[in-house]
């Protein structure tokens, strides 16, 4: 996605860091709310980071209260898109199905649900033959039940960072790409100077939302976000003339992490890889591939004689719980180390940090999520992961 070179200011009431669906949504509600000097740098074009990686799936059906509220926001955000920041963004809400094959999953599913249930999620758990009719292509052996919610589904990153990057540019706000911040510079009274390779901009408030490259932001202004970056791949199928106009949930083997959804005539699929080590690995690697076809053989072997047509890798930016950091030190506000969940939450946490730069009481309370709560032992897993 490019942007142009515009001139990078010498001052701004707020500067975004990181150009992904993060960044982009926070400077759209920023703007939205009328604040007129947003300037977002972004090291390389908008989007090209972990955002135009990510399979697209958006969800609300977790394991922490927190990211049900998120997640469950955001899908209604993203339902109105077209309207509000106006943008089609391809969504299909074909719902989330989680296959489900130890009665520990099974038993934190049923807690799971319940919590979901009670804050207005239609989740609900499912045998394992109703999990096969809903996505034909699994197989059931080994299967104790699934869990499945209707308003999930998967959208395309690209359409969201570009609708929420055209509408703040309407309200004002500026985009500079090609711009790598080099260090910020405290210059008392709570003022900041972010030296860019493009020259210098003065502000009284920095936003980080810089994913996998938070950590070394943070340290610029003495902030701890123990963000780390590690490598995760998606493939894509040739077309699958079988599946016609059926409808298919985004599908989840949870006890290997094995994934599809569809894309266009074929499928997205992918898988984590427990052998992963942190590090900006951004090469194709097939190291994974023994893993993840053991794991397609056992759960959708039919998948195993389909040909692939390309696939890619990317970065999800994970803490040491699995949860979020969103929170602030005096004027560096920070939403980062989502750990694959940002995409799905960036119109929700584009609203809560609008309300928290504003001095606003956010619509969820996010407190718990700050990065101090490690330091304190206050670690807060999230254990719906893929």
């Amino acid at each position: 996605m490019t942007s142009g070179w515009p001139e990078l200011p010498g001052q701004a009431e707020v500067v975004v860091i990181g150009g992904g669906v993060m960044g982009s949504s926070i400077a759209f509600h920023l703007a939205e709310a009328g604040v007129r000097d947003v300037v977002v740098v972004e090291k390389d074009e908008l989007g090209s980071g972990s955002t135009c990686k990510a399979a697209g799936g958006v969800r609300a059906q977790f394991s922490d209260e927190l990211n049900i509220r998120l997640g469950a926001r955001s899908l209604e955000l993203f339902r109105r898109f077209p309207q509000r920041p106006g943008q089609e963004i391809d969504l299909h809400q074909v719902g989330y199905l989680f296959l489900l094959s130890s009665d520990d999953d099974v038993t934190a599913f049923e807690r799971n649900v319940d919590l979901q249930n009670s804050l207005g999620v239609p989740s609900r758990m499912v045998t394992a033959e109703e999990a096969r009719r809903m996505s034909p292509l699994i197989e059931t052996d080994g299967l104790l039940a699934a869990a499945f919610s209707p308003d999930d589904g998967h959208c395309t990153p690209e359409s969201v960072v570009l609708g929420y990057a055209t509408a703040a540019r309407r309200f004002g706000a500026r985009f500079c790409t090609r711009t790598a911040v080099r260090s910020i510079v405290g210059t008392g009274s709570d003022s900041f100077r972010v030296e860019t390779g493009r020259g210098s901009v003065s502000t009284p408030t920095v936003v980080c939302a810089a994913g996998a490259w938070s950590r070394e932001i943070g340290a610029m202004v003495g902030v701890d976000l123990p963000v780390s970056p590690l490598r995760r791949q998606v493939m894509f199928t040739e077309p699958l003339p079988e599946l016609h106009d059926q409808v298919t949930p985004f599908t989840i083997d949870f006890d290997s992490t094995f994934y599809f959804h569809r894309e266009g005539p074929g499928l997205l699929f992918g898988m984590s890889d427990p052998d992963e080590t942190p590090g900006f690995k951004l090469d194709v690697s097939d190291a994974w591939l023994p893993r993840l076809t053991e794991a397609i053989g056992r759960r959708a072997p039919r998948l195993l004689d389909v040909g692939v047509r390309t696939g890619w890798a990317g970065l999800y930016e994970v803490t040491p719980d699995h949860n979020a950091l969103i929170g602030s030190a005096g004027r560096f506000f920070y939403a980062t180390g989502f750990s694959g969940h940002g995409f799905l939450q960036g119109p929700a946490v584009g609203e809560v940090v609008r309300d928290l730069v504003l001095g606003r009481e956010p619509f969820v309370d996010v407190s718990a999520l700050d990065a101090s709560r490690f330091a304190a032992g206050q670690a807060r897993p999230e254990l719906n992961c893929v």
